[in-house]
């Protein structure tokens, strides 16, 4: 990553929107495991000017944690130097359980902290993080915590999710209910997807009608369409619009994908040209009133995440 390297860097004060763009390319590093460049950018943003403290202080936190759980990708190692599963002993799952447990035994309140930072911190890559460490830490204590909280308190679907996923990666069993968005839901947490590809094949299939498009009209788009649609479906996963979504026919996820379109669109450039991204997506006036309501449900979402940053 080349294009971290300036030696001017010290010097660079970023934009809201360049900001958003790290932060979307610094996500999808840590989805795909490529920790090295994480590390990379992370120690990038951390040298550059005018940002909030609480940026630098997640920025900290999450590079500190890398380093430690994988060190050969803090020396550079995300690819060749990387070592091959079969020579290592651990794989990178069982280290961060080691690590989990070592600041377990440094300090005995480590897991009320991470709670802590979950339950009162807003939605960041710091509260996701806490998640992450406690996927690792056995006790039923933390379910219990996290369960109750779930249910009780006014949590962002998004975080919501991330939580329900951390709760399936400690084994956690059995329907939780609780308040997604104005809505009960229902949520069994061992069908939770911790994975792209373990959603139904409908959630990916909206994306791809969006990819068709953009290869055309808009090269640029499709990036963060993907990412908003990723962080979207999450927050309404186990909702009617989730369900209405899996049991549509092709029609509906013509509506999803022209309502994805145009919310990015509209983002990126400020033009809101509605019948233009209708026909792309062969969206009827008989479709309008649907198309609208999948727009509005997109741009809701979207007002509701930066609000809570």
């Amino acid at each position: 990553m080349n294009q971290f390297n300036s030696p001017a860097k010290e010097n660079i004060v970023l934009f809201p929107k360049t900001l958003d763009y790290y932060q979307i390319q610094l996500t999808v590093m840590l989805e795909n495991e490529r920790y090295g460049e994480a590390m990379e950018l992370l120690r990038f943003l951390l040298q550059c000017q005018g940002q909030e403290e609480r940026h630098y202080e997640e920025w900290r936190s999450l590079l500190e944690w890398l380093a430690a759980a994988f060190p050969y990708a803090a020396q550079g190692g995300d690819g060749d130097d990387a070592p091959d599963a079969e020579d290592m002993d651990l794989g990178e799952e069982d280290m961060a359980r080691i690590l989990a447990r070592s600041k377990l035994e440094e300090d005995a309140e480590y897991p009320d902290k991470l709670l802590k930072r979950v339950m009162n911190e807003p939605l960041s890559e710091a509260t996701v993080l806490a998640l992450e460490q406690l996927s690792y830490l056995e006790g039923s204590g933390v379910d219990e915590a996290l369960t109750g909280w779930l249910q009780q308190a006014e949590v962002h679907p998004l975080l919501q999710f991330r939580t329900l996923q951390t709760l399936r990666r400690r084994g956690a069993q059995g329907a939780i209910r609780l308040s997604r968005g104005h809505e009960a839901a229902e949520v069994e947490i061992e069908t939770v997807p911790l994975q792209n590809d373990e959603f139904p094949p409908q959630i990916s299939q909206v994306l791809e009608r969006v990819a068709e498009q953009a290869e055309v009209h808009e090269p640029t788009l499709y990036y963060f369409a993907q990412e908003l649609w990723g962080q979207f479906v999450m927050s309404i996963y186990g909702t009617a619009d989730y369900r209405k979504l899996l049991d549509g026919e092709y029609s509906e996820l013509d509506i999803w994908a022209g309502a994805l379109h145009q919310m990015v669109s509209e983002s990126l450039n400020g033009n809101r040209k509605e019948e233009e991204t209708r026909g792309m997506y062969g969206i009827t006036d008989s479709m309008r009133f649907q198309f609208e309501g999948a727009y509005r449900s997109l741009r809701g979402f979207v007002k509701s995440s930066l609000l809570d940053k």
